[in-house]
């Protein structure tokens, strides 16, 4: 092929596509004007979303999720109309079936998360969340404090040292305790005592002895219940509200419960009865105590008890 003719056929396409690119210049020019202008709109949707959004009291990362989502929204606006502009909308449609068919095969995929992530959001424009971050929770056979929250899954740490990575869609579809949502919390102190002592003495006892636990809700009376009656005593139970934050609070507060009656019975003789266990040495077959340790006197101390 003579070179001339190839220089021609070069020289012919640049200057077609010279042509087009004049003729598409306009519209590319308004195309631009239009996704600048969408890109600010866009900004002030997002804006203007999140403030509309805090006075619902919503949580942040929801805001921030709905935000993004407004602004991506217009910013997409923007690009179909900006492709409008530049007569492309064959390959506008062709895209947008594409994503279609796209986004159809990444729901399948991810449909559990997915299912996470809405059930985060449904959490997150609830009225009031259920937890917040320290709240001392006990959802999904998991008890510990909200160390973080994100709209696809909740961490908590429990007692021990554990991390628990919940979905957020377990947490909506399950119920939670928190523990921590009225600061204070019950203690329900249980014990037993003799069947000789005075039943009234003992509600007495107990009473005073836990209204003056430190750290007790004086806003709230204490409560002394005899509940029972046991093989070798009588069950009680004393009931009385600290305030909660931590539940060392709460661990501490019954600690003090417990030293405190304990001390409060001895000081008053009521008794606390224990069981009793004699022990046969001497069963068929085996050895009796006297025989095991002939040393210790265990044969006189035998003979003295006939």
């Amino acid at each position: 092929m003579p070179l001339d003719k190839v220089y021609g056929d070069v020289m012919g396409k640049l200057s077609r596509w010279a042509e087009s690119v004049a003729e598409m210049l306009p519209n590319t020019i308004v195309a631009l004007l239009v996704l600048v202008l969408f890109w600010f709109a866009a900004r002030v949707a997002s804006g203007a979303s999140t403030r509309a959004l805090k006075r619902f009291n919503t949580h942040q990362a929801a805001r921030d999720l709905i935000a993004g989502i407004t602004q991506l929204g217009v910013l997409l606006a923007g690009v179909v109309v900006a492709l409008s502009v530049m007569n492309l909308d064959k390959a506008l449609a062709s895209i947008l079936a594409g994503a279609g068919i796209v986004g159809l095969a990444i729901g399948f995929a991810f449909q559990d998360l997915a299912g996470n992530l809405i059930s985060g959001v449904g959490l997150a424009i609830h009225q009031r969340w259920p937890f917040k971050i320290g709240d001392i929770v006990e959802t999904n056979d998991v008890f510990g404090v909200v160390e973080k929250i994100h709209l696809r899954t909740s961490i908590i740490r429990t007692l021990d040292g554990k991390t628990a990575i919940i979905p957020n869609k377990g947490i909506y579809q399950n119920k939670v305790l928190n523990h921590s949502a009225s600061g204070t919390r019950r203690i329900d102190l249980e014990c037993g005592v003799s069947y000789g002592d005075d039943l009234e003495k003992v509600h007495r006892v107990v009473s005073e002895t836990l209204d003056g636990i430190e750290g007790r809700d004086s806003s709230s009376d204490v409560e002394v219940f005899f509940t029972g009656f046991g093989s070798s005593s009588i069950s009680l139970v004393g009931r009385f509200w600290v305030d909660y934050v931590k539940h060392r609070d709460f661990l501490d507060a019954q600690s003090r419960a417990v030293v405190a009656v304990k001390k409060a019975f001895d000081a008053n003789d009521i008794v606390i009865p224990f069981p009793i266990r004699t022990l046969d040495f001497g069963i068929r077959g085996g050895t009796s105590l006297a025989e095991a340790f002939p040393e210790r006197g265990f044969a006189r101390l035998a003979e003295a008890a006939r």
